[in-house]
Parts: C-alpha cells; structure tokens; sequence
C-alpha cells in the first residue's frame, strides 16, 4: 500500500508541476494561459495532502510539540501517545464519515468544478479512504515503543 500511495504522491506532484509550468509559460512567453490551470492546480493539491496524509501517518512523521515530555517518566509518556493516536483516529474517522456523506451527496447532486467539469465526488472519497487508512496507521504508531 505504501508504494502505491507513494506512486500516486509522485505522479499528483509530476501533474501539479507540469500544469503549473505550462501555465507559466503559456501565460508569460505566449499571452496564452492554461485554461483551467487555477481549479486543475486546487484539485491536484487537495488530492496530493490526502494520498500524502496515510504515509506521514504511518511514519509517525505528523508535527510534534514536547513540551513536557523530557520530564515525564517513559510509561506516561506511552500513555500520552496511545491517547494522541486514539484522539487522533477519532477525529479522522469523523473526517471519514464527513467526507462520505459530502462524497454521496456530491454524487447524487452531479456536483462538478466550474471551468473543467470534473466531479467532485471521486476526491471527498479519496478523502475519506485517506482518513480512514491514516486513522489505521496512526493507531499502530501510537502503540510502539520509542
């Protein structure tokens, strides 16, 4: 799963830059820019944070603040751990269910972009998919040892 995602990242980032630079240069070298490039750019971003968001889960790599920690014993500190992962598993699975129910209403609606057409719906479920994987890798992160 990681090395799909980590493709899917890769290809999201390829797609975003090629669109930002023929967009650049049509706008600046030939008075004629992307048509769409603006809401293709915003789509692309919103899918590269979700596919990247189970990998920095899974790496334990999401941004930390420790205060406190150096002065805590280790067994608290594992306690606080296991409840940041539950907290955390918790919101997401709630981002989950949101982004379903976003997702079957767009779906139902025939919900599209503006200028390019594209549904909607498709991208509230990756972004479901993504909560609920990070909400997975988060919990078994939170429960290892430093």
């Amino acid at each position: 799963m990681e090395r799909v995602l980590m493709g899917l990242a890769a290809l999201l980032l390829l797609a975003l830059m090629a669109v930002t630079g023929v967009d650049v240069v049509g706008r600046y070298l030939l008075n004629a820019p992307l048509s769409g490039a603006f809401e293709l750019t915003e789509l692309l971003l919103g899918a590269l944070v979700f596919v990247a968001l189970p990998l920095v889960s899974r790496a334990g790599a999401h941004v930390e603040v420790d205060l406190l920690t150096e002065l805590l014993p280790r067994s608290v500190n594992r306690v606080l751990g296991v409840f940041a992962a539950l907290v955390s598993a918790a919101v997401l699975g709630f981002f989950a269910w949101r982004l379903i129910v976003l997702g079957m209403g767009q779906l139902a609606d025939g919900s599209r972009s503006v200028s390019l057409d594209v549904p909607f719906a498709p991208f509230a479920f990756l972004g479901a998919a993504a909560c609920i994987l990070s909400a997975i890798y988060g919990l078994k992160w939170g429960q290892k040892d430093d």
